[in-house]
């Protein structure tokens, strides 16, 4: 296992600054934000794929400070209800699997999507309940109608390309668990697989370790967000975990997302740690910070410290006591 960031935290920075500061914190790998949610600040796609110069000087870049990049990512919705938005993020995601090809890089990472209710939708429809029965015909609707075909043709365009897609379960899209992504892999093909993020899964009251286990087992376990999640008692206590209030109301909040070591303890990131050491992951531990309580930089050395002495770096050979 290597340690890597998803360096969109450092967006405000030119793509050479942003790698230094990678290097300089004793880091391996980088993930790459390629469009979508998470913009393109150090890496447009369509940009490179038409400029060979400018592709050299990219790749150079990240060679150069002895990294190699564990993904390209551009988190987005193609089955967006606006059409001008589906389209956008469609574009954003081929280009990115493109660039991901020439670059060599195994993995591109993105949302399922949401779909609306309709053709008539203006908005992503995300169905939490299956009654009263409106909600059931939603989701199925949706599923054969938007996501099967979609993806179904995305699985081809990946092959074409010799990419896999790393799909992030995320509440608010229709991969949101273990089971959503199985289906959506079974569905659609094993180009499909998952960007593991532990911190969606937390406040779900899932446990990563199960879901590891599983999606390795399926060999659908692709990449690795490491991202904690808070879990408020008393708020959860009173309202349940679906929770609507601005991210930025983190006192009243049932959960808000926190950096490594900050919502779950070191016993709790240990085991996850043994458990990708003990299905054969062999990829990269990507550290994402979304944490309101701390600044960028501060969150970014406390997860590197955090995961550099919890991380098992080298797989044992043979067993010599045995």
């Amino acid at each position: 296992m290597k340690l890597g960031v998803f360096a969109v935290l450092f967006g405000q920075k030119s793509l050479e600054d942003a790698l230094d500061t990678v290097k300089e914190a004793g880091l391996q790998a980088v993930e790459i934000g390629t469009g979508g949610y998470v913009g393109n600040a150090h890496c447009n796609p369509a940009e490179l794929l038409e400029n060979e110069e400018k592709l050299t000087r990219f790749k150079k870049a990240i060679t150069s400070r002895g990294l190699e990049i564990s993904a390209l990512s551009c988190h987005g919705n193609p089955l967006h209800p606006n059409k001008n938005i589906a389209q956008q993020h469609h574009e954003e995601f081929q280009n990115t699997v493109r660039l991901a090809s020439k670059l060599n890089v195994e993995n591109v990472i993105t949302f399922s999507g949401c779909p609306g209710e309709s053709e008539y939708s203006l908005n992503p429809v995300w169905v939490t309940c299956p009654w009263p029965d409106d909600f059931s015909a939603v989701l199925e609707w949706q599923w054969q109608e938007k996501v099967i075909p979609y993806w179904k043709e995305q699985n081809l365009f990946l092959k074409e390309y010799g990419v896999r897609v790393a799909i992030e379960p995320h509440p608010g899209f229709v991969v949101y668990n273990t089971e959503s992504l199985l289906r959506l892999r079974k569905e659609c093909g094993d180009q499909i697989g998952a960007n593991f993020d532990p911190s969606h899964l937390f406040w779900q009251n899932m446990d990563p370790v199960v879901g590891i286990k599983e999606l390795a087992k399926a060999k659908a376990l692709y990449h690795f967000h490491a991202k904690d999640t808070g879990v408020d008692k008393q708020n959860t206590d009173a309202n349940g975990v679906l929770d609507t209030k601005s991210y930025r109301d983190e006192l009243n909040r049932s959960w808000i997302f926190r950096t490594v070591g900050y919502g779950h303890g070191e016993d709790t990131w240990r085991e996850i740690i043994s458990t990708l050491q003990l299905v054969g992951y062999q990829g990269a531990i990507s550290i994402e910070h979304e944490d309101s309580l701390m600044s960028v930089e501060e969150g970014f050395q406390k997860a590197t410290s955090f995961l550099n002495h919890l991380l098992i770096k080298e797989r044992v050979g043979e067993i010599w006591w045995v």
